[in-house]
């Protein structure tokens, strides 16, 4: 297996295994201290697989729709960016309701004794949409939270802030792109770096 099919290989059965729960395959993907930064949480890879845990415990477990995946490889480095459409069923003041979540995720990968591991993963989120999972039902949404939430994931912090999750304001959106372009840059930067050595 090449290295662009092994890196996109690793980033799809990170997600396959955060998505079913398979908490061991996601371990194995993983370096413990990579930099995990997401609307519910920020730290090290090790924490957020136990943070994955718990929510999944919560009932509250995401599926992520992904698309193909664009790799770039320098050395024992890559970037990666996939596309997903996150999805979320929850209860939002007593009314089941569908939400969805577009974004992009990019990621470092490293190889690390032989075998590649994410070191870094940082969605840009761009749009989301919350409905009803019953049509007509009508759907309350807190207009304190609502005013302050930020465009790209104002209804994923609408969602999450109801069921306690601390959403940061300071995350990558679409709507910042200035944030959004020095990530590209710092992400390029450093997989080059190996070749400046």
């Amino acid at each position: 297996m090449n290295d662009v099919t092994a890196v996109a290989q690793l980033v799809l059965h990170e997600r396959r295994a955060r998505d079913r729960g398979w908490w061991d395959l996601m371990r194995e993907c993983l370096a413990p201290d990579a930099a995990i930064r997401l609307s519910w949480f920020r730290g090290r890879g090790a924490a957020f697989i136990a943070a994955s845990q718990e929510m999944a415990a919560r009932g509250d477990a995401a599926t992520h729709i992904l698309s193909p995946a664009t790799v770039d490889v320098v050395g024992d480095r890559a970037v990666v960016e996939i596309g997903a459409a996150i999805h979320l069923r929850g209860d939002l003041h007593g009314v089941e309701v569908d939400l969805t979540s577009h974004a992009r995720l990019l990621y470092r990968a490293e190889r690390r004794g032989g075998r590649w591991l994410i070191t870094s993963l940082d969605p840009v989120y761009e749009y989301d949409s919350l409905a009803p999972s019953t049509p007509g039902t009508a759907v309350w949404l807190e207009a304190d939270v609502l005013a302050r939430a930020r465009p790209s994931y104002r209804m994923l912090t609408c969602l999450l802030s109801a069921k306690d999750y601390t959403i940061a304001d300071d995350l990558y959106g679409d709507d910042r792109p200035e944030p959004v372009r020095q990530l590209y840059r710092t992400l390029f930067d450093w997989l080059r770096a190996d070749t400046k050595k």
